[in-house]
């Protein structure tokens, strides 16, 4: 007798490194989830994510970043990858297997919400709002792909006096590099595209 039961692609991961050497890029042939999720905190994990909270489990785990089809894991600095990367690459690869959940429902709502408050707390002149919304095009379009490729994220936090504020996110956070990008790559276009731009700063996610 045939047996017809639909036999799932196996889960396939890989590893690319990102420009902060404390964390690493785990990367499926799957969906995780469609958005940005930036756990720094545990607790923060622990109330929305599964697979987040299951990951600060782990002794070694100190942040955890999921976003489309890849996982950034920020280890503690008391290990080294090649003592943790293989057990990390089976773990995660073994849990999106088993179809686990990685993110509850209501998730991004919550952190909408949150980012619609601290919003609320800048108002903007007319002309600033148009300035606004060209940083917010611009950092989409040209930072955001390219630090994303790195493991991470960038966001437009506020914009005041010539200061652009932005939120770095997974291996962004706490990367030695980043401040280069920062200011030699970010703010540098901004400033030719934009010259009411004076400076970029950054603050942690």
């Amino acid at each position: 007798m045939e047996n017809t039961t639909a036999t799932k692609s196996p889960v396939l991961l890989y590893t690319e490194q990102t420009p902060n050497p404390e964390s690493l890029k785990f990367v499926t042939n799957r969906m995780l989830y469609r958005g940005t999720a930036d756990f720094r905190e545990e607790d923060l994990a622990r109330e929305w994510s599964p697979l987040g909270t299951a990951l600060f489990d782990l002794p070694y785990v100190k942040g955890v970043y999921i976003s489309n089809n890849f996982v950034t894991v920020t280890k503690e600095f008391n290990y080294a990858w090649e003592d943790i990367m293989l057990k990390l690459k089976e773990f995660i690869k073994a849990y999106v297997q088993e179809d686990k959940l990685i993110i509850k429902d209501g998730f991004t709502e919550a952190m909408d919400a949150i980012e619609a408050e601290r919003g609320a707390s800048y108002d903007y002149s007319e002309d600033d709002a148009e300035i606004v919304n060209k940083i917010k095009e611009l950092i989409d379009t040209y930072v955001k792909p390219a630090v994303e490729m790195d493991g991470g994220n960038i966001e437009f936090k506020h914009f005041k006096e010539g200061i652009v504020t932005v939120i770095l996110q997974g291996s962004c956070s706490g990367c030695p590099s980043s401040t280069v990008t920062l200011k030699s790559g970010i703010e540098g276009m901004l400033k030719r595209m934009l010259p009411q731009v004076k400076e970029v700063v950054s603050e942690m996610g």
